[in-house]
């Protein structure tokens, strides 16, 4: 074998620690040269070119060595120094402990004896059968860091990757596929929610098998929302035929959990229970991989830094783009809720383990007031994003959030609050920050008031590991003080506990049934 002379190893050894990097901030070949491009267009390598550097077949130009340097914050002398640091295989992430037990012994968890134990179960928990079935959901979707190929592979198929998608497209996509569409009109009304509040709400349309969807004509007025139901139909129709088994709260019912249209909360889990939750996860992520396709929707994300701003220009709620920001992101320590004040959670995603507010998603259990949602929440003049950097602290584990809350409207004008965010700590990890140590040094800052502005050197190495992620709002909440939360639980962590706390009481309610029938006669 020929061994390497003193320049290809000097090269191989730049390239390894190039793919180090990349590979550290989970970034593709595709997206390292498109953010090289966006910091020198004339410097930029192309991805051929990139993999000979890697591979040790070429030695970056002094430019292109510079611009890396830039974009991951390293000194140029470090990547030709003989420095090992980055070449092992990363640490493996511990992130917030999971709350999960051990099916042993095997013989008291089996198929038989779990078909019987988890009706009993919820029961005596008071959990419905639907509310069980999206539990199953999250799990399976924060297992998966919500990447799911197959679904995303179809939508790129049938929408041909188009960003952004207009209406008229849309249309043509419905026709396609045999979908007609139809429109009734119903004004917004009111009805009360699961918490017993009275609300505006407006039936926005529903499915009526096998190839007719009804969408009522407040929509034509909302071109953000109406993109979004018919995408879903087209997810519904292409994944499962039209079989019009869609649930109320997918097709523009009720808010709270997807209960079912019936005025009898049923407390037993059922086979439909299932796969109508399963089905309401599979048309969403279909909906909004068509929306935003995978590689041009990170792009715009990386070329407007993540802003929540830039959906202003994409015609979509803002809920859709934040939740495709959990899926088309190189980084994957993402956190997802969408709430109705004063503390309905109507979703979740949890893929960086971060707690729920409550500590559990039963209504009518405190929250605590210091996390960004609930904050927005409060405020009814809100009109600015929220950016916020949480210190999370239960007993001796900490942990340390950025996120952004915007308060925003449903179709029906009823104020509810999305909050995006990440898990900081691995990010600061990648780049070789003492973690531990900023984090305890964050906790004695804070622990008296609250919360604190950000110490200098802290905010130094957040902004360096917010900028290799291209993540703006990161650096927004660095403008705001940092602030202590913690999981719902009866000891609050600070010094001085906090006074009030969020909740709500359940009561259910359905009436969709009456609306499509009267619909279907008319």
């Amino acid at each position: 074998m020929k061994s390497l002379n003193a320049p290809q190893k000097k090269a191989h050894f730049l390239g390894s620690k190039i793919r180090a990097l990349r590979k550290r901030n989970g970034m593709t070949m595709d997206d390292l040269v498109y953010r090289c491009h966006q910091l020198d267009s004339q410097s930029v390598p192309s991805v051929p070119y990139l993999s000979l550097i890697e591979n040790g077949r070429r030695n970056p130009s002094e430019k292109l060595l510079m611009l890396f340097s830039e974009l991951f914050q390293k000194d140029v002398s470090w990547f030709r120094d003989d420095s090992t640091e980055l070449l092992e295989d990363a640490k493996k992430e511990v992130g917030f402990p999971e709350n999960k037990i051990l099916l042993e012994p095997g013989i008291l968890f089996s198929k038989e004896l779990m078909e019987r134990a988890i009706p009993e179960l919820l029961s005596q928990a008071s959990i419905s059968g639907r509310q069980f079935s999206h539990v199953l959901l999250r799990a399976y979707q924060e297992q998966n860091k919500n990447k799911f190929p197959d679904l995303e592979r179809l939508a790129d198929e049938t929408g041909g990757r188009k960003f952004p998608v207009d209406m008229s497209g849309l249309m043509k996509l419905c026709k396609k596929h045999g979908i007609n569409v139809k429109w009734f009109h119903k004004p917004t009304f009111l009805t009360k929610n699961d918490a017993g509040q009275e609300i505006k709400t407006l039936f926005r349309s529903f499915y009526d098998s096998p190839h007719t969807v009804y969408i009522n004509k407040q929509l034509e007025n909302e071109p953000k929302r109406l993109k979004y139901e018919l995408a879903l139909y087209l997810a519904h129709k292409i994944l499962h035929n039209g079989d019009g088994a869609v649930s109320s709260h997918a097709t523009g019912g009720e808010l709270g959990g997807s209960p079912r249209p019936s005025n009898v909360h049923v407390r037993a889990v059922t086979q439909e229970d299932i796969l109508i939750a399963w089905r309401d996860f599979e048309c969403s992520f279909f909906a909004g991989a068509l929306l935003c396709p995978r590689q041009p929707f990170r792009r715009f994300l990386v070329r407007n830094g993540y802003s929540v701003h830039a959906i202003k220009k994409l015609e979509l709620t803002p809920g859709v783009v934040m939740r495709r920001m959990t899926v088309v992101s190189p980084y994957d320590r993402w956190h997802y809720f969408d709430i109705y004040p004063p503390g309905m959670l109507r979703v979740a995603y949890r893929g960086n383990r971060i707690p729920l507010p409550w500590g559990s998603m039963q209504a009518g259990i405190p929250a605590c007031e210091q996390w960004a949602l609930f904050r927005a929440a409060q405020d009814s003049t809100m009109r600015k994003p929220l950016a916020q950097i949480s210190l999370l602290k239960q007993d001796d584990l900490l942990r340390l959030y950025a996120c952004t809350a915007v308060r925003t409207k449903d179709a029906a004008g009823n104020s509810h609050v999305v909050s995006v965010g990440v898990d900081l700590v691995p990010m600061l990890e990648f780049q070789g920050f003492d973690v531990p140590s900023l984090l305890n040094e964050l906790d004695s800052v804070c622990l008296k008031s609250g919360q604190s502005m950000m110490p200098k050197h802290i905010a130094s190495a957040i902004t360096t590991a917010a900028g290799i992620q291209n993540i703006s709002w990161i650096k927004d909440g660095l403008e705001n003080p940092v602030v202590i939360i913690c999981p719902r639980r009866s000891n609050c962590p600070r010094s001085t506990p906090c006074k009030g706390a969020v909740g709500s009481t359940p009561k259910n309610l359905s009436w969709v049934d009456e609306i499509k029938n009267e619909i279907l006669i008319s």
